[in-house]
């Protein structure tokens, strides 16, 4: 697999990158294992979790996979924190840190590759978020930092204020997560410019539209996938709505001409636009997995690229 350096930063990860959100709960240890040995073995390096993920229970199952499964040198972590799993409780420099170093001792290693936090509580001066990374860093817990979902004004005010701050290098976050897919469009409008003109790369979180790009609720919803989900239920509901219908058949179309499947289409429309370091999938077992890791070869035709663009315009 293909990697790309993240931003203008010296971090490189695979280009497709593999997600924990179901990990303990949808998906089984057994079949998280499963998971990450074929990621790793055709060379993603990329693992994205995230405390609120289960509760816990998703960096648990990865941790315990980092010392047997894989090594942890195969991985790039990248952990996505909180400020506290009770809602409510500020941004603060102490409760940034204890979410972190929760993550580290669930993961059972001693850093995160990519600490993704979240850059902005308007109840908290930014340089004492800052400073959370920079002692992040110093204390060798963290190796690079990102932001979490955050607006193009707010990226651009966090880049700005660690730019203008003690230590730039330490402090700069050089990514950013979001979702980003032929249904959600809306980074477009300011988040990307804001990420290439500050040299951050979007992580492109559910590049599948929460599995409706697939194809697989056109006819209703089935038994086994995560609309049918008590968990995952309205998550996926979001997405299904007319206008998703007609990008959802413009894909099929285009997958049928190509030979290729609906899901190939969607995530590599996401992979190769501009700006994206990765598009972070999530998956139940490995068959659907491999099915994301055999987009791998695939390059969309100007034509089909072009087509797909005009039936998703957000406009």
């Amino acid at each position: 697999m293909q990697r790309r350096p993240v931003g203008g930063s010296g971090l490189e990860v695979s280009r497709v990158g593999l997600g924990t959100m179901t990990w303990g709960e949808d998906t089984s240890p057994a079949d998280a294992a499963d998971q990450l040995r074929a990621f790793v073995d055709v060379g993603g390096t990329l693992v994205e979790t995230a405390e609120d993920y289960g509760g816990g229970s998703a960096q648990q199952v990865l941790g315990g996979l980092l010392r047997g499964t894989v090594r942890r040198d195969d991985v790039v972590l990248a952990g996505r924190g909180t400020a506290a799993p009770d809602a409510g409780e500020r941004a603060s420099r102490t409760a940034l840190l204890r979410s972190l170093d929760r993550t580290l001792r669930r993961l059972g290693t001693e850093h995160l590759d990519l600490w993704q936090f979240p850059g902005w509580d308007p109840r908290v001066p930014l340089d004492e978020t800052l400073s959370a990374v920079q002692v992040a860093v110093y204390s060798g817990r963290v190796r690079y930092a990102g932001l979490v979902a955050p607006a193009g004004w707010q990226l651009a005010t966090v880049a700005g204020g660690a730019t203008a701050g003690p230590d730039p290098a330490v402090c700069r976050p050089v990514s950013a997560q979001v979702e980003y897919s032929l249904l959600a469009r809306e980074p477009e409008a300011e988040l990307l410019p804001a990420a290439r003109h500050h040299g951050l790369g979007l992580l492109a979180w559910a590049p599948l539209g929460r599995g409706v790009l697939t194809g697989k609720y056109t006819d209703g919803t089935p038994a086994d996938s995560r609309g049918a989900s008590a968990l995952l239920a309205s998550y996926v509901e979001a997405r299904r709505t007319e206008h998703s219908a007609r990008i959802v058949q413009s894909v099929l179309t285009a997958a049928d001409g190509l030979g290729t499947s609906p899901l190939s289409v969607a995530l590599t429309w996401v992979r190769d636009r501009p700006g994206v370091a990765s598009a972070v999938v999530g998956a139940r077992d490995v068959a659907q997995l491999r099915a994301s890791l055999a987009a791998e070869g695939l390059v969309l035709p100007a034509e089909i690229r072009t087509a797909l663009d005009d039936v998703s315009d957000p406009v």
